[in-house]
């Protein structure tokens, strides 16, 4: 059965961990790729509204582009519950392996918004009432004639040594501790947060995407689609069906940082569609 992008460049990007009782992290990058300048991060979607299907999930590609457009390449996302054994267990695993983790979700007013409690605890720090969230909030509360209760001042709750990521949508911030950005999960917000923070980020090679597209199955590819891919194991080369009406095809999309290197490989990629007497295109279909 074919499977929708079933090939996958190899990439790699690790790193030795280490992380102490302590619960802090020492990085060691033994990474293959590393002089190519990749730099890394991870996505954590945190919520049972998202799980449960009740909410639909539009944060995570909108971080993935905006983090590609600055050479942050997005290698991993998760959806994991509001438990807070499981955020930092998972946090202190993502945290060692990319450089940066973004979280959305679980920083309201609300007794199963947990998520500054669990970062503050995988970090191994006290948390408490930040001086500069408590002016803000309580600023924005008086222009709006709302009261400033103690379930609203549980948003002014920070990590030790955490810094703010201003919100100039509904002021309740954001915070950023070691390499993990912590944002809202209302989607509006989390945009303006991600605009805010993006002057912290340090980007690294920018990955150029490159797509050749012709009216063949993937099946009838597959084999020396695969072929190719072993030859250019530094470029990565997705296989994605489509269909138009009662015509259907393949996009072959083709990632990678070298730009001569891509230019390369998206020609043969080119030809061998074209050796099945099947002309290629462009870009994705019309």
């Amino acid at each position: 059965m074919e499977r929708r992008g079933c090939l996958r460049g190899a990439l790699p990007y690790m790193k030795k961990q280490l992380i102490t009782d302590a619960g802090e992290v020492a990085m060691t990058d033994i990474a293959a790729d590393a002089s190519a300048g990749l730099v890394t991060a991870c996505v954590l979607l945190i919520g049972d509204e998202i799980l449960s299907g009740r909410t639909r999930d539009s944060n995570l590609s909108y971080i993935a582009r905006h983090l590609g457009q600055i050479g942050i390449q997005v290698r991993e996302a998760r959806v994991i519950p509001d438990v807070e054994a499981t955020i930092v267990s998972v946090l202190n695993e993502v945290r060692a392996k990319y450089d940066y983790v973004f979280t959305t979700g679980g920083i309201g007013p609300t007794h199963d918004d947990i998520t500054a409690d669990c970062v503050a605890k995988a970090f191994g720090v006290p948390i408490g009432p930040h001086p500069e969230a408590m002016r803000i909030l309580a600023a924005h509360y008086e222009t709006s004639g709302g009261e400033f209760t103690p379930s609203r001042q549980r948003m002014a709750r920070i990590p030790e040594g955490g810094s703010l990521i201003f919100n100039p949508v509904s002021k309740a911030p954001g915070f950023q501790i070691g390499n993990v950005f912590v944002m809202a999960g209302v989607p509006m917000v989390m945009q303006v947060m991600m605009d805010s923070l993006s002057p912290r980020l340090k980007g690294g090679a920018v990955m150029l995407s490159r797509t050749v597209s012709g009216q063949i199955g993937e099946g009838t590819i597959a084999e020396r689609l695969g072929n190719l891919q072993m030859r250019y194991s530094q470029v990565s080369i997705g296989s994605y069906p489509y269909y138009r009406g009662t015509a259907y095809g393949t996009s072959l999309v083709m990632r990678s940082t070298d730009s001569e290197m891509l230019g390369k490989v998206a020609q043969e990629a080119a030809d061998l569609i074209r050796s099945f007497g099947v002309e290629p295109v462009e870009g994705e279909p019309a």
